[in-house]
């Protein structure tokens, strides 16, 4: 019953002209206040629930693999486009349709519309044209890093170095990019050269924050 009241008692007071801000600040004002200890059931104060722990060496190293768009990050190892294929159907597919065409929830992969046009044409800014690999991603060393990280979906960072090779091979081979009979390793990786790297730049702006 208290409860119901009090919230009622929000609900006039916002009609009523109080108003979205004057609630915001109330409650921050409660969260201000607030003390862990006096929680009924809490873990008393100064003290922590004991949830978690502290993350081991080894959880970090696995994560701690950034690759850059200079590519001297990326591990040994290689992968065929063939052996891509394979690794795409059993670990991309379900999410991103069999050739990479995306699905409702899920974005497309492949496709090179408008890739290589001149920059007056390169209107991601002002079109609803869709992203792929082929006409928008300008580094290929960052498509295997965000495979390698991020995929697949479910159980990302599961896949071996040679299979995300694989499947960064299918995907550049399926944008027409590299031929369907090439090998990536480290180096042929950072030799590819992407359709639109050119309609980028660095980010060279200086920090305005102190």
């Amino acid at each position: 019953m208290r409860i119901t009241t009090a919230l009622l008692s929000v609900a006039c007071f916002a009609a009523c002209g109080g108003g979205a801000k004057a609630t915001a600040d109330a409650t921050n004002a409660s969260f201000a206040s607030y003390d862990a200890g006096a929680v009924p059931g809490g873990p008393g104060a100064k003290a922590s629930y004991g949830l978690g722990h502290a993350a081991a060496d080894s959880a970090i190293a696995a994560m701690n693999q950034d690759i850059g768009q200079d590519g001297a990050e990326l591990p040994s190892g290689s992968g065929t486009v063939a052996r891509g294929v394979v690794v795409y159907a059993a670990q991309c597919a379900q999410c991103h349709g069999a050739k990479g065409e995306g699905l409702p929830t899920f974005p497309k992969l492949v496709g090179r519309d408008s890739a290589g046009a001149s920059k007056p044409e390169f209107q991601f800014a002002t079109t609803n044209k869709t992203k792929t690999i082929g006409n928008y991603w300008p580094h290929a060393t960052t498509v295997f890093d965000y495979i390698k990280r991020a995929m697949p979906f479910a159980t990302p960072g599961s896949m071996t170095d040679d299979d995300v090779y694989a499947v960064t091979a299918y995907l550049l081979s399926a944008n027409a990019i590299i031929p369907d009979t090439a090998t990536l390793d480290a180096a042929a990786l950072r030799a590819v050269r992407m359709p639109a790297r050119d309609h980028f730049v660095p980010d060279n702006r200086k920090p305005t924050a102190k």
